[in-house]
């Protein structure tokens, strides 16, 4: 399981958690049966745990991964979701995150939107949005130049350190990205920082997401990611 950790102020955070009601992202693969969802309900309630959204991620034989909004009650630790969650036959806990807002499908319509009617950069804009909709830590987008591939925008949580070497490209198509790999800084190796990419239509940029921590992309999440970016292209022409 991925997610916690035991960096920051973790004095101020249980006292924030103890006067608050605080949202986690939770993300769980489950038995794709029926009442596997209403019993994780019925066990995070019992916790004082409430589901405020969810969204299905993937489908397997057999499974399902799902993403859950959860929010727990002012003095409910996080780590009472993932002893709930477990103690069930066949249910897993990939990740617990910390986690403002709601999951909302309709997102990378906003998002699209946002990029076709900026008047500014719309590739920034771009890059900002992209960590809220696809539920990432950061995003930039890169591209190719005399001297090698180069970024071009970041996000605002978009690390520092630039990779010198980018051996993978031009990309043709999204995909997971080897976080281990020799050309990754080690920074982001230290973080554990997943990484997925998806080509800018023909333009030879291309739009790269991090997710510290994180859980692993999965395929469903890099095709969106495809889709996302395949539209983006054609909106900036």
């Amino acid at each position: 399981m991925q997610g916690l950790s035991a960096s920051g102020d973790t004095g101020l955070l249980v006292d924030l958690m103890e006067r608050t009601h605080v949202s986690f992202l939770l993300r769980v693969q489950l038995p794709d049966r029926p009442g596997s969802l209403g019993s994780l309900a019925l066990a995070l309630g019992a916790v004082k745990a409430d589901i405020l959204s969810l969204d299905v991620v993937e489908r397997g034989p057999g499974y399902a991964v799902d993403d859950l909004v959860v929010e727990l009650a002012p003095g409910a630790l996080p780590d009472s979701l993932l002893t709930a969650a477990e103690a069930l036959d066949g249910v897993r806990v990939d990740s617990i995150r910390p986690y403002a807002g709601m999951l909302d499908t309709h997102r990378e319509l906003e998002l699209i939107d946002q990029v076709a009617t900026a008047r500014d950069d719309r590739l920034q804009t771009l890059v900002d949005g992209a960590p809220r909709v696809l539920r990432v830590g950061w995003s930039t987008v890169i591209d190719m130049g005399p001297q090698g591939a180069y970024r071009v925008v970041g996000s605002s949580g978009a690390p520092e350190t630039h990779a010198a070497e980018l051996p993978w490209m031009p990309l043709e198509k999204p995909v997971a990205l080897d976080e281990e790999a020799a050309w990754v800084p080690k920074i982001w190796q230290d973080m554990g920082t997943k990484l997925a990419a998806a080509p800018l239509g023909t333009t030879g940029k291309v739009l790269v997401l991090g997710r510290p921590g994180g859980p692993d992309f999965r395929p469903s999440e890099v095709a969106r990611l495809g889709y996302l970016a395949g539209i983006i292209a054609t909106v900036l022409g």
